[in-house]
């Protein structure tokens, strides 16, 4: 990696959903990387910096999630997302990319591919929701608390002592080794979550729309997408089993591989970033 590369760009743009922020960095042919729930585009800090050779590299925010600003009564649901990135797109003038999703974005990204395959050069999928399988039974209590009301004072708590996110109640079985995770990211992470009462409103939001019927219904749009598509699975995950990997490689005709990272969990792509970004780097060769 060249010591004189710039760091990655922090940008913001306009859409009809909210203004969209997004972090890039390289040049070439874009890929667009779509996190999950609870984090934003910094979990995807390793595949900008080493592979912002070969492309492009777009890290963008959800709504509720990071940086995006959105109107308080804006859609949030995963369809919705699905749309913003749409709109993002266009804003950026941008016409197809090599679309990456962990998580909730994950979802997302089935959906924007199964609506729009025209726009997708091709696709990678690491643990995520799929079809009926979400949200996880391990994540409901998290979304019960959110519902009770619960979820300021559990944002505040991971904040206050960042442990608490690190634990086995929290995020900690998110990760195969959640004591290597900074606090500095768990900051980056959650405090825009909190920064004002609308931020934690919008994301209780997001959460209360959790519904597998957005993923279901692109069920035949997934059957009829060609575009070549990576399937990487940890498969030491307690949200996604690894046999909904097989699930996305046995429904979408343009999978070309399926791997199994060994011991991996949900945000391997995070702690695993090497190798992930091996198998990224090879999967877009092959796909060109």
């Amino acid at each position: 990696m060249d010591a004189n590369q710039p760091l990655p760009a922090q940008r913001s743009v306009q859409t009809a959903s909210g203004r969209i922020h997004y972090t890039e960095q390289g040049a070439g042919p874009v890929a667009l990387f779509v996190h999950g729930v609870l984090l934003n585009g910094h979990v995807w800090r390793h595949q900008l910096t080493h592979l912002s050779d070969i492309r492009r590299c777009i890290a963008v925010d959800l709504l509720a999630h990071g940086g995006t600003e959105i109107a308080p009564d804006q859609d949030v649901s995963v369809t919705a997302n699905a749309n913003m990135l749409r709109e993002f797109l266009d804003a950026l003038t941008i016409e197809r990319v090599d679309l990456v999703g962990n998580d909730s974005g994950g979802g997302i990204a089935q959906i924007f591919a199964a609506l729009h395959p025209q726009r997708v050069r091709s696709l990678t999928l690491t643990n995520c929701d799929a079809h009926d399988n979400w949200p996880p039974e391990a994540f409901k209590p998290f979304l019960a608390m959110a519902a009770a009301g619960g979820l300021r004072g559990a944002l505040d708590a991971m904040l206050a002592d960042k442990n608490v996110y690190r634990s086995p109640q929290a995020l900690g079985p998110a990760y195969e080794q959640p004591e290597r995770l900074s606090d500095d990211s768990i900051e980056t992470y959650l405090r825009p979550l909190v920064r004002t009462e609308q931020r934690t409103r919008d994301f209780q939001r997001f959460l209360a729309a959790f519904d597998n019927a957005h993923t279901v219904r692109v069920e035949a749009g997934l059957k009829k997408l060609q575009a070549p598509t990576l399937i990487a699975w940890g498969t030491d995950d307690i949200y996604f089993d690894v046999k909904w990997s097989r699930w996305l490689a046995d429904t979408i005709p343009g999978t070309r591989k399926r791997v199994e990272l060994e011991g991996g969990r949900i945000f391997f792509p995070e702690e695993r970033w090497a190798d992930f970004n091996q198998e990224l780097r090879a999967h877009w060769q092959a796909s060109a």
